[in-house]
């Protein structure tokens, strides 16, 4: 059975920017989208690969505005939207430990929890790269800065590890496969 988002991803896309304008947290929203379709297609959820990037799209939809009521707000102006409380669930989740009490229960939420700090971890990495590129960012460049506690400080460890251990992944696992995921739309 296919999940409903209720949306269309232009209609997210939308969204999205209706409550945020600065061009990082509208680029993040897009790298976690892109990840997991990937996730989705390799996982075995096709037939859901645009409600996992929805879902990766809008997940920090409150963040901009209101950092300290992150995944709350964006439960009201989700509802406010109409969107499907599967959707609404499904971001909301995210933020579980964090700042809601809204475990993720699902593959896919599972998926976005654990990718979420790492996506920017990653990208904080190919930033200080010679090539500027994931391309030929190996798993063991990606070790070596995370760990670093100062380096990408803002990219909870804890959180990724945590997202690790619910999908039942070994850390260098997820961090390969999330690697993989970047390299399939990231220069």
């Amino acid at each position: 059975m296919a999940l409903s988002a209720n949306i269309t991803r232009e209609g997210a896309l939308e969204l999205l920017k209706k409550y945020n304008k600065d061009p990082f947290h509208l680029e993040h929203g897009e790298i976690v989208e892109n990840t997991m379709r990937y996730f989705a297609r390799e996982l075995g959820y096709g037939e859901d690969e645009e409600f996992w990037g929805i879902v990766g799209l809008l997940h920090d939809l409150d963040f901009e505005l209101w950092p300290e009521q992150h995944c709350i707000k964006e439960r009201e102006l989700m509802q406010e939207a109409g969107l499907s409380e599967e959707l609404i669930h499904a971001t909301t989740s995210h933020g579980w430990s964090i700042t809601v009490d809204v475990k993720p229960e699902h593959e896919m939420e599972k998926v976005l929890y654990a990718v979420d700090e790492l996506t920017g971890l990653i990208g904080a990495v190919v930033l200080m790269r010679p090539s500027k590129s994931v391309q030929d960012l190996e798993l063991k460049s990606v070790l070596k800065k995370y760990k670093s506690p100062k380096f990408a400080a803002g990219c909870s460890r804890e959180v990724i590890e945590r997202g690790a251990n619910i999908l039942g992944w070994e850390l260098n696992d997820l961090i390969s496969r999330t690697i993989a995921a970047l390299k399939t739309f990231r220069p």
